[in-house]
């Protein structure tokens, strides 16, 4: 079972992470391309992380920017689950 990080764990890991916020119960990050054909690029990539660790974010798409809302539905919070996703979408952004 996945447990929810506390306060402390979060902020700790955000710190490693500042580009990531905590809004409510979730960590969120937009990311700004060049166009629509690079965002969809990252968003193709990110859904196969997605997929692969079977764990989904909400996607918001507005033309050049993308926004990633990363939270752990069946432990009620945040978890390293969603820092590992996170950091994997950090990746294929400076690709």
């Amino acid at each position: 079972m996945i447990t929810k990080l506390s306060e402390e764990e979060i902020k700790a890991s955000l710190e490693r992470t500042p580009e990531w916020s905590m809004v409510g119960e979730a960590i969120q990050r937009t990311y700004r391309f060049e166009d629509f054909v690079a965002a969809m690029r990252f968003v193709n990539r990110a859904a196969d992380a997605a997929e692969t660790s079977q764990h989904h974010p909400d996607i918001l798409i507005r033309y050049d920017k993308v926004t990633l809302t990363l939270a752990t539905h069946d432990a009620g919070g945040i978890t390293e689950k969603d820092f590992a996703l996170a950091a994997q979408a950090d990746g294929f952004y400076g690709d």
